[in-house]
């Protein structure tokens, strides 16, 4: 069976031996034709190598893991993205639903990685634009959110999502110009990543955007109009919250 070709880029030597080590011992099928510790050096090495997969670390000494795909626009490698345990970056591969490992990794996760990449799942220029820009502006409120269906992957504006529906293990997504978008992941994941940006849970089955609330009715145990003139029920243990907030809108 003919070997996978790999490039991997960390600019700490000590992280990029022990990743390649980690490589070598555990994925015999995976051959490392290169190494680089910086943009420039990882450049080079790219104009020269069409390797299959590219190991690439977010944050180098240099510049940046973006820089590099900038500078190497037409790369056909599979990327599998390296980010060290920072929250900020974490919530940018959220947000971009890009796949990545995190330091420190398991054989594990390594493996999943490299499954996913044999699988070509690869992220398109619209979500490394989403990852960028959540890494370089981490409190920005202009922020987007990359949605994979079982079709495609749709990237949406935050303020243009009125409301999110759970069924199970699967979640509806309801934009402002009528779009619904079925996504594989449950509502709690889209209710712990968007809670910082005026997304409420109140209940269950219901999370939405605050700014899309026409009135609270009290009555029938309490319930939400909103914008798009749909009813979404407030738990009982979530009314208190809801009429605090909506008293706190300016």
């Amino acid at each position: 069976m003919k070997k996978l070709t790999s490039i991997v880029v960390d600019d700490i030597p000590v992280a990029l031996e022990m990743l390649c080590a980690d490589i070598e011992k555990n994925h015999p099928e995976i051959e490392i034709i290169g190494k680089a510790t910086s943009v420039i050096e990882a450049a080079k090495l790219l104009q020269k190598q069409k390797p299959d997969i590219l190991f690439l670390d977010i944050m180098l000494g240099d510049g940046t893991g973006f820089d590099l795909l900038e500078i190497v626009p037409n790369l056909q490698s599979k990327i599998i993205f390296v980010t060290a345990s920072d929250a900020y970056a974490i919530k940018a591969f959220k947000f971009a639903a890009i796949d990545y490992i995190l330091k420190p990794y398991s054989n594990e996760d390594l493996a999943n990685s490299i499954a996913k990449a044999k699988e070509q799942i690869q992220p398109n220029k619209e979500q490394i634009a989403v990852l960028q820009e959540a890494i370089k502006n981490p409190v920005s409120t202009n922020q987007k959110i990359s949605l994979h269906t079982s079709e495609k992957i749709i990237v949406v504006q935050l303020s243009e999502i009125i409301r999110c529906k759970s069924d199970n293990n699967y979640t509806t997504f309801y934009l402002e110009n009528g779009q619904k978008i079925l996504v594989s992941k449950t509502l709690k994941y889209f209710a712990d990543m968007l809670k910082e940006h005026g997304f409420s849970r109140v209940h269950q089955s219901h999370l939405i955007n605050t700014k899309y609330i026409k009135e609270f009715i009290k009555s029938d145990g309490g319930y939400l109009i909103l914008k798009d003139k749909s009813n979404i029920p407030v738990s009982v243990r979530k009314r208190n919250e809801v009429i605090e907030s909506l008293n706190n809108l300016k």
